[in-house]
């Protein structure tokens, strides 16, 4: 009766230690179960929006499908700029815009997404993320704002487009174009130019039906992918005005909820997008060059001269735009790395 009873017992036993151990998997697979909803506001023809679909690939394998991403192309949920405000509300998970578009909620988003100017390359702004505190910088903005910043992807310097002449500063003069909100709209005024914010997406639009003169968009080739110089016949090579990095940034909770794994495969996925989305763009943007040369588009080289205009009016409008402690303090930060590179006095 003893070893009966005992045999009972120890059955019971093992039966509940199953149980516990099975509720551990199971608790321990949704735990390890992230799903996440980002807009980014490139579509899929473009260069950047095929970067992106990398992206979540690379993410996908490097967590055997832990983390599942639905990717909305072209702001398909809701306006670029609405992004962030829709990722911090619930909307959406995630933002894969650009911090600059947030320039209303607090000027320091210009200093968090584009410098304008500031940055000769890529790899000098992707040094002062990794290695002058760039990350912690930005996420007591970002945290402010019940975001998490988890990286960049810069595709370089931007080129104007236009369909007017558009070979120095004097071309700017009452040239009107399509502009993302910021800074760039102060710079561009104090040069005589009038600037248009307006959607990402509205610019073809409002080009062909000649709304504009010319846009603000992107860099060349992703240019072509939005169908711009199907219309305008000019544009500036290298580029120089503006070179915004986009960005990925998650809600705060959705962020913290996730187990350490995947936020490391999402930062160093992020830092994977932006090596190659930087050096893909500089031997696209050389192709490309040559492919609208032959199509007969101007590709103007401004004159040291007239770059040296641009960058007086750009140093100007970074001290009036930076009006608020947060901005000042961000602005500050890059500029400091900037002297200690030697890349400015």
């Amino acid at each position: 009766m003893l070893k009966k009873l005992t045999r009972t017992m120890l059955a019971g036993v093992a039966t509940a230690g199953l149980a516990l151990s099975m509720g551990a998997v199971t608790d321990a697979s949704a735990q390890d179960s992230t799903k996440l909803r980002i807009q980014t506001h490139f579509s899929t023809e473009t260069l950047s929006g095929q970067m992106a679909q990398e992206f979540i690939d690379d993410v996908t394998a490097m967590s055997n499908g832990e983390i599942e991403i639905e990717m909305f192309f072209a702001s398909s949920v809701v306006k670029s700029a609405e992004t962030f405000d829709a990722a911090a509300t619930g909307i959406l998970d995630c933002d894969m815009t650009g911090g600059a578009y947030q320039t209303g909620k607090n000027p320091a988003f210009q200093f968090a997404g584009d410098l304008t100017g500031g940055y000769q390359n890529p790899y000098q702004q992707y040094a002062w993320l990794l290695h002058g505190g760039g990350y912690d910088k930005l996420n007591e903005l970002y945290n402010a704002n019940n975001m998490e910043f988890i990286g960049w992807w810069i595709p370089g310097p931007e080129s104007l487009s236009s369909t007017k002449s558009f070979k120095g500063v004097d071309d700017l003069k009452n040239w009107k174009f399509r502009s993302p909100p910021g800074v760039i709209t102060l710079i561009f005024e104090k040069l005589g130019a009038s600037p248009i914010v307006m959607d990402f997406n509205e610019i073809f639009t409002a080009l062909e039906t000649g709304i504009i003169d010319g846009a603000d968009a992107a860099n060349i080739t992703n240019n072509v992918g939005l169908g711009l110089y199907d219309i305008a016949t000019e544009t500036n090579y290298p580029g120089f005005h503006s070179m915004p990095a986009d960005h990925l940034a998650c809600r705060k909770d959705v962020w913290d909820a996730m187990p350490d794994h995947h936020k490391a495969i999402l930062k160093v996925g992020m830092q994977a997008l932006g090596l190659k989305n930087s050096t893909i763009n500089e031997v696209k943007n050389a192709q490309t060059a040559k492919e609208l040369r032959e199509k007969g588009i101007a590709l103007n080289t401004w004159s040291d001269e007239d770059l040296a205009i641009y960058r007086q009016a750009v140093q100007e409008s970074w001290k009036e735009f930076a009006t608020t402690p947060e901005s000042q303090e961000l602005l500050e930060s890059h500029l400091q790395f900037l002297r200690d590179l030697g890349a400015m006095q």
